[in-house]
């Protein structure tokens, strides 16, 4: 997957193009709204700190604000450069458990705050995940639209980083009944459960046997 140096690529127009300029256009585009987005991210962590007096979410979001740092200076030299970045990429690890509590618990209905002074963990923990799931999504698109193979794997390597930091907070949200998780039955999640059986043989090969005719009704 990756570039090997000074390597040339060829433009059919122009002739050859140098290896910082090896990207496409949707892939230029498309990584500008990552780099925008990652900024928008990193500054609502910055700006929402302050609202944090809860521990456990400020070591969190310090974690989380580093980690994204330093991912995003990863993206932004291998963006500028089509080359490996001189720090390889890495797995962000959450340090709590997964332990997820299930059911509803009576709460009041959730509404948009009127003021600042009702920022609390809560709001805090709701923007923050909900920036998280958008860099999952706007990250996977633009690697779906990468051709600098070595950007497109730093996206690609990115994208889960999201999910495990979303995962974090969600977990987070869930302790303190901001986030509740309902749960089907269990006769009705039985069935959800049953409901596909594993698939079995071959892609059919039609030098082997004649493939099926669509147009025939059944």
């Amino acid at each position: 997957m990756e570039n090997q140096p000074n390597q040339m690529h060829q433009n059919m127009h122009t002739g050859n193009i140098p290896q910082q300029l090896n990207h496409g256009a949707h892939e230029v585009l498309d990584v500008q709204e990552v780099l925008s987005g990652t900024v928008g991210t990193l500054n609502t962590y910055s700006l929402l700190r302050q609202h944090v007096q809860d521990q456990e979410l400020a070591s969190i979001m310090d974690r989380q604000y580093q980690f994204v740092q330093e991912e995003y200076n990863t993206t932004l030299e291998c963006f500028q450069t089509g080359k490996d970045p001189s720090k390889p990429t890495q797995s962000y690890k959450m340090n709590q458990d997964n332990d997820f509590i299930y059911g509803l618990k009576p709460s009041q209905p959730k509404k948009p705050i009127q003021s600042v002074s009702e920022m609390n963990e809560e709001t805090v923990s709701g923007c923050l995940l909900g920036a998280l799931k958008s860099a999952a999504s706007m990250k996977t698109m633009a690697a779906l639209e990468t051709t600098n193979p070595v950007v497109r794997r730093v996206l690609a390597d990115s994208v889960p980083n999201c999910i495990e930091m979303a995962y974090e907070l969600s977990i987070y949200q869930n302790k303190h009944h901001y986030y509740q998780v309902p749960q089907f039955t269990q006769q009705d999640m039985q069935q959800m459960l049953n409901a596909y059986a594993p698939a079995q043989g071959q892609v059919p090969n039609p030098a082997q046997g004649q493939m099926p005719n669509p147009n025939i009704p059944h």
